[in-house]
């Protein structure tokens, strides 16, 4: 079993941030490695946000990501790994992302 860590987590957010530059829904693929590992994760999401002051002005901050449908692979060069990634971890991660 492949054990998705708190860094793969982040980065796979700060990926999704990226992409979505402020859309409500985001349907897309990504592959990156991470280690030795290649990594697919797909997904199609509703993201929400909300506008918030702060004293150098409003930032619209992403406050949830509903899943409409996700799947996460890890592959070594041997074979396809069973892992334990949780959409739930990563809604929280792009919560912190993506400012």
């Amino acid at each position: 079993m492949y054990s998705v860590s708190s860094k793969l987590y982040d980065e796979a957010a700060e990926m999704i941030c990226e992409a979505a530059d402020g859309r409500g829904y985001l349907s897309d693929s990504f592959r990156f490695r991470f280690d030795d590992t290649e990594c697919n994760l797909r997904l199609s999401v509703i993201l929400y946000y909300t506008e918030v002051d702060f004293p150098e002005g409003r930032h619209r901050l992403l406050c949830d990501a509903v899943p409409v449908w996700w799947e996460f692979h890890t592959t070594t060069p041997e074979r396809e790994l069973l892992n334990d990634f949780s959409f739930s971890e990563l809604r929280k991660r792009l919560q912190q992302s993506c400012r």
